[in-house]
């Protein structure tokens, strides 16, 4: 069973990396900024394989 806070990170980051690329329309920053929360929620109750990901994650957003 897939951790359903850190799936909402997943797809948040990528979501926030789409508008970054041009590949959706949307507010840039408010992605940005909902995906951080994601990935704040998801730490707090994941496994050492997801928080990895969740590094991962969080470097893409940083790069953006």
């Amino acid at each position: 069973m897939t951790n359903p806070l850190f799936q909402q990170a997943r797809e948040a980051v990528a979501y926030a990396n789409s508008i970054a690329n041009g590949i959706e329309q949307g507010d840039q920053q408010e992605a940005v900024m909902k995906a951080k929360n994601a990935l704040s929620s998801a730490y707090a109750n994941c496994t050492d394989a997801e928080r990895a990901q969740l590094s991962e994650f969080q470097q893409t957003l940083q790069s953006i």
